[in-house]
């Protein structure tokens, strides 16, 4: 691909939020982007700087609740470029559609897309020739941990998945979680073969089974941010993988590299480490 001449059009969608004001940040210091609209859907912040929402300075880029709109008018200018995506679940499956019949390629780091959503999503990004990258975790630190996981797998048979998040978090089991089962049972093996004959005294108390018998955690709770857990055990030994984020801005180079990659994309590409 040949070196882009002109800074990428970023339009950051969820603004005004936590995740939305980083990314605000990311872009506006980035030398080869340029913030090209803000939206959010809060009240409180329409019509207001984003950059002085997020705490950078002014930008002279007004938070708008019109994606769609801001989008026509991306095309109308020839800078449709990328729409960074940190909103809802009950919202994101229609905005990367939108994205995509607009030729904004979106780069998603809202969960909660089903598997029948992701498979739809992939055939209509595929079909416009459109790249799109969803990406459940950006931080670097968790594809490392993804990938000393299934080098674990490789000698251990029992494996369990604790995520933690703070209580805002709409979604459950994580995205990141859902995403470390999956990467686990692409690997051809079930793990956790029974020793016993198990019961549940609460419903849930053993936690949700993910593909190949798998089970998964969640806990949520003010105080905390996005951490997780891979626990192995063996005879004699267990074998703990944890990654704490501290600072959303963990996340931003992550952003910003699937910012970039997402250009040379032609279809719908799911996860961090397919593009590092």
């Amino acid at each position: 691909m040949q070196q882009r001449q002109s800074p990428i059009p970023v339009i950051v969608n969820g603004a005004a939020g936590k995740m939305g004001r980083e990314v605000v940040k990311a872009v506006s210091q980035a030398e080869d982007m340029t913030l090209f609209g803000a939206i959010d859907k809060n009240p409180q912040y329409m019509g207001q700087d984003v950059g002085e929402v997020a705490s950078c300075g002014a930008l002279e880029v007004p938070i708008l609740d019109d994606l769609q709109g801001t989008m026509v008018m991306a095309v109308q200018e020839k800078q449709p470029g990328v729409m960074v995506d940190f909103t809802h679940p009950d919202s994101i499956y229609d905005n990367i559609r939108t994205a995509i019949a607009y030729g904004i390629r979106p780069v998603v780091g809202t969960t909660g897309l089903t598997a029948k959503q992701l498979d739809e999503l992939a055939d209509f990004a595929e079909k416009a020739s459109m790249g799109a990258l969803i990406v459940p975790n950006f931080s670097i630190g968790m594809v490392l941990l993804q990938q000393a996981a299934i080098r674990a797998s490789q000698y251990f048979e029992n494996v369990e998945i604790i995520e933690l998040h703070h209580n805002q978090k709409a979604d459950a089991p994580s995205g990141t979680a859902i995403k470390t089962a999956q990467m686990l049972a692409e690997l051809g093996k079930t793990y956790n073969p029974p020793q016993v004959e198990e019961s549940e005294n609460m419903a849930g108390a053993r936690g949700a089974k993910a593909p190949e018998n798998i089970p998964i955690h969640s806990i949520r709770l003010p105080g905390l941010l996005a951490h997780q857990e891979v626990i192995f055990g063996g005879p004699g030994q267990t074998y703990t993988l944890r990654h704490d984020t501290i600072d959303r801005a963990s996340f931003m180079p992550g952003v910003l590299l699937a910012v970039r990659k997402v250009l040379e994309l032609k279809t719908l590409v799911y996860g961090l480490e397919k593009i590092l």
